[in-house]
């Protein structure tokens, strides 16, 4: 069969190779598309082949050979460019130097992959939603159930779509949504018919996408499983939570203050003690923060970790995608140290010397050789992979919330405040003392960047930094008018990190809004074999 990215594959078995290890089921080859949905066991497989599309990918480097598992579209791979594309990290070697650099090319596995990926995740979604439909129908899954996975592979379907639009698409902000999308596949491509028919979908409008993203995470959240803080299975399998904190981020994203507010309300309580932040607990499944900063990474299933990408060691996107080994110093063994934090971040001012944070979620990577940076600690397993790829957690819920709330205020909001405190609270040494009060910002402006930062700081390492940058390109107060100037590709002097000390001089240029690269290129054999998806210019 002709290699080609609009349809990943006309094969109905392949939705289902392989993808029983990450939940922890029997493995098995492939399934008849006649005999798929027989049973409700079965059903629970093909359920688990989604997720696991979502986990990793088939890495291509477009040379018809060295095929290998990474972690794309929300695996290791993942987080690991969408870090690279920011200014928060160090790309130390030379592995993500073309993301860092921004020398990305219609042909650069980089993002081909990344397309491929996640179109291949939406299509084994759309397979699945179709024969869950017909399980509900005949009586093999329960009215119950099958809304319940059907929902899941909307969460799913409408996740990859919004990823797709940070990296191949302009913000909302941009002409509130005209701008060209990418293609909402909500039907499955599985006969020549559908194939044609995909051919005939070109790239809709970014505010198109978002209503469609919206409308599948409606449905979701009347349906699916409320879940359970703490327990695995709430963790790696979509839940209620889950789907509203999705929909706090893509509001967020398209500048809906009042929208994330009133999501925001259904899992955060009225009344918050930011000096007591374990007391801060979701209505719904009893999601919270962990009592130290380190929790959610030394707990793969805590009670902050909404949603996480599951990985072990049976089955983890390989060595070249694993998030111990892409972001841990090759001094403690397995790992590579290929991200580093960058000066950028570690010297911010807003990053306080006494942050709990820095002790213990960083490191120095000093081994005498290429790695004189700091390195996160966020991710342990080098050796056996089994660190699960963080996606939202408690800890970003609030954060959403504290900048919603900042934004569609007249004044200093009190709420913000004591949003942003409950979660940074946790990081402080002495947080009745340190805590932000109204007397800490003059304007409401000086609250807002003071929770951007909190972000950055907080979540740096987890994939969170070029959403960000995405969103707020275009932003009149806190916009970075493109991608910000970073380190030099391969910096690595560690006495360079010092706490609110200056920042060195950059080596990789900014690239403003304006230009080209700031978007990644729609891949070429896409544009092959579907002309009518329109390339983003410049390329």
């Amino acid at each position: 069969m002709k290699r080609i990215y609009l349809i990943v594959t006309l094969a109905f078995g392949l939705l289902f190779y392989s993808c029983s290890k990450q939940i922890e089921l029997t493995p098995y080859d492939s399934l008849a598309s006649n005999t798929a949905f027989q049973t409700a066991d079965r059903c629970l497989l093909v359920l688990n082949g989604v997720y696991d599309a979502a986990q990793s990918g088939v890495y291509d480097p477009l040379n018809g050979s060295a095929n290998s598992v990474r972690g794309y579209p929300f695996g290791a791979a993942a987080v690991a460019q969408e870090e690279m594309r920011g200014e928060d990290m160090v790309n130390v070697a030379t592995f993500y130097a073309i993301t860092y650099q921004n020398t990305i090319t219609p042909l650069s596995p980089n993002n081909v992959n990344m397309w491929k990926e996640l179109y291949a995740l939406i299509n084994k979604a759309n397979i699945a939603i179709d024969g869950f439909t017909g399980a509900g129908a005949n009586g093999v899954l329960s009215p119950t159930v099958s809304a319940d996975y059907i929902a899941q592979c909307r969460f799913l379907r409408a996740m990859a779509h919004h990823e797709l639009l940070l990296h191949f698409a302009k913000p909302y902000a941009d002409n509130n949504g005209a701008s060209l999308g990418v293609p909402y596949r909500d039907f499955a491509i599985e006969s020549q018919a559908s194939t044609e028919l995909a051919k005939t979908k070109p790239r809709e409008p970014v505010a198109d996408c978002y209503t469609k993203m919206l409308a599948d995470l409606d449905f979701a959240e009347a349906n699916i499983s409320s879940g359970t803080a703490g327990n695995g299975k709430s963790t790696y399998y979509a839940t209620k939570a889950a789907v509203i904190a999705l929909k706090m981020r893509i509001k967020l994203h398209k500048g809906d203050w009042a929208g994330v507010i009133t999501e925001g309300n259904k899992l955060i309580p009225a009344t918050i003690n930011p000096q007591n932040w374990t007391s801060v607990v979701s209505p719904i499944g009893g999601w919270q923060l962990t009592s130290t900063v380190d929790g959610p990474f030394t707990d793969n299933a805590s009670k902050e970790s909404i949603f996480s990408i599951k990985n072990d060691a049976l089955d983890n996107p390989g060595t070249n995608a694993t998030l111990a080994r892409m972001f841990t110093p090759s001094v403690t063994g397995a790992g590579r140290g290929l991200c580093s934090i960058s000066p950028i971040l570690w010297n911010m001012p807003e990053f306080t010397c006494t942050d709990k944070r820095r002790t213990l979620l960083f490191t120095n990577g000093n081994d005498n050789t290429n790695n004189q940076n700091k390195f996160t600690t966020k991710y342990k397993d080098a050796s056996t992979q089994s660190d699960w790829t963080p996606y939202i957690r408690y800890a970003e819920v609030l954060l959403m919330q504290a900048e919603a709330e900042a934004r569609n205020s007249a004044t200093v909001s009190q709420r913000a405040i004591d949003l942003v405190n409950t979660v940074r609270n946790r990081a402080l040494l002495n947080p009745l003392t340190d805590a932000y009060t109204l007397a800490s910002f003059s304007t409401k402006n000086d609250l807002i960047n003071a929770i951007l930062k909190e972000r950055r700081i907080e979540f740096s390492a987890e994939g969170k930094r070029w959403g960000d940058i995405h969103r707020l390109v275009l932003d009149p107060v806190f916009g970075t008018g493109g991608v910000p100037a970073k380190m030099a590709n391969g910096f690595n002097v560690l006495s360079a990190f010092v706490c609110s000390g200056p920042i060195p001089a950059t080596g990789v240029a900014a690239i403003p809004y304006s230009d080209y690269r700031f978007l990644w290129p729609i891949p070429q054999q896409e544009r092959i074999t579907n002309p009518i998806v329109e390339q983003n210019p410049g390329y």
